[in-house]
């Protein structure tokens, strides 16, 4: 499935974010590991409710960095998609 400004993310009923203390970083919990995350996949995986598209996260995150990511926002969720972290509806 193509990723687009209308699909709908959500983390993979397994996952979880969490912030990891030793290490200072959010991370993303999966039952056979976890993913080091940066502020910016924090950002995006933490509005990855399964009631924002794409494009609305984007919008958000646009406010919020005051730049256009929706390109960025796309590339990083079908990436995540592919690894089956998160899932689309």
């Amino acid at each position: 499935m193509a990723m687009t400004g209308a699909t709908v993310p959500v983390l993979w009923r397994l996952a979880r974010l969490d912030f990891d203390s030793v290490r200072q970083r959010h991370v993303l919990l999966y039952p056979e590991g976890t993913v080091l995350l940066n502020d910016t996949g924090a950002a995006i995986l933490e509005l990855c409710d399964g009631q924002r598209s794409v494009g609305e996260i984007a919008q958000i995150l646009d406010e919020r960095y005051h730049c256009d990511v929706l390109a960025d926002v796309t590339e990083y969720l079908s990436e995540l998609v592919e690894k089956e972290y998160i899932r689309v509806g």
